[in-house]
C-alpha cells in the first residue's frame, strides 16, 4: 500500500530542512538526495525529483547551499555555513500547531453530515476499517525494524502507529456522537398500555445490536461502555496495534 502525504506548507518546509540535514553529512548530487530522503523515511513519503531540484534552487538562492558543476555538467550540492546555522535553528525550534492542516477525512465527514446520518456512518465505518488495516501494516513493519535496529525508521513508525491509533479513537468518538444524536432526535414512542419510552440505555443497546451486523460485514466490534464506545478487536487483523 502506498501512503500519500498532502503537500502542505509544513511538508515543504520539512523537505527543505531534510535536504539540508542530508547535505550536512557531505556533498550529494540531486538524485542522491531524493534516494537518501526516501530511504531515511522508509519510502513512506516519496519525493518527486522535480520537487528536490526546485527546493535546491531555493536553498541556493537563499545562500544555504553551494553548487559546483563538473565537466559533464552534473551539479554537486553542499551545505554552506549559513545552511548549517539554519539547520541548527530548525532542530531547536518546536513544531507549532497554530495552523490546522486541511485533512481530507475531516472535510469529508463535515460534508457527509449534510447528506444525513447514514452517509456519516458509512464514511466512519469504512475509514475505521482502513485505518485499522494501516495500523496492522505499521505494526508489522515495526516488528521487522526492531530486528534491524534502524532507530530513525523505528521513530517514524512509532509516529505513524500513534497517528493511526489516534485516528481510530477519533472515528469511534464520531460514531458515538452520531449514535447519541440519533437517540436524542428519535421521537418519543409511548408503548401500549402506558409502557415507557425507550431509555437512552435501551437506545444504546439497539445501536450495539446494529453494530453486530456491521462487525460481521467489516470485521470489528464495539463494547458499549459509559459515554463512549470502545473498539474491541479487528477480527481480520489479529494483533493489530500490539507493540
Amino acid at each position: 500500500m502506498q501512503y500519500l502525504v498532502c503537500r502542505e506548507r509544513g511538508t515543504t518546509m520539512s523537505i527543505r530542512y531534510s535536504l539540508l540535514a542530508i547535505l550536512d553529512a557531505g556533498p550529494r548530487h540531486g538524485y542522491a538526495l531524493k534516494s537518501e530522503f526516501e530511504a531515511a523515511t522508509g519510502n513512506v513519503w516519496p519525493l518527486n525529483v522535480g520537487q528536490v531540484y526546485s527546493t535546491l534552487s531555493r536553498l541556493e538562492r537563499d545562500g544555504l547551499v553551494l553548487v559546483a558543476e563538473d565537466d559533464d555538467g552534473q551539479k554537486t550540492y553542499r551545505i554552506s555555513d549559513s545552511g548549517r546555522e539554519e539547520l541548527r535553528k530548525w532542530f531547536g525550534t518546536p513544531v507549532v500547531r497554530e495552523v490546522v492542516p486541511r485533512q481530507e477525512l475531516a472535510i469529508k465527514l463535515v460534508f457527509a453530515t449534510r447528506a444525513g446520518p447514514k452517509q456519516v456512518r458509512e464514511v466512519v465505518r469504512h475509514q475505521l476499517v482502513a485505518t485499522m488495516r494501516s495500523l496492522q501494516e505499521f505494526t508489522s513493519l515495526k516488528a521487522k525494524a526492531e530486528g534491524d535496529g534502524d532507530l530513525a525508521w523505528l521513530m517514524m513508525l512509532d509516529a505513524l502507529i500513534f497517528q493511526a491509533e489516534a485516528e481510530s479513537r477519533w472515528l469511534e468518538l464520531c460514531e458515538a456522537r452520531l449514535a447519541r444524536a440519533h437517540a436524542q432526535a428519535r421521537p418519543a414512542r409511548g408503548g401500549p398500555n402506558g409502557s415507557e419510552t425507550p431509555s437512552s440505555d435501551q437506545a444504546d443497546a439497539e445501536a450495539a445490536r446494529d453494530d453486530a451486523d456491521t462487525e460481521r460485514t467489516f470485521g470489528y466490534g464495539y463494547l458499549v461502555h459509559g459515554a463512549g464506545w470502545m473498539l474491541l478487536r479487528v477480527s481480520a487483523t489479529p494483533g493489530c496495534g500490539a507493540r
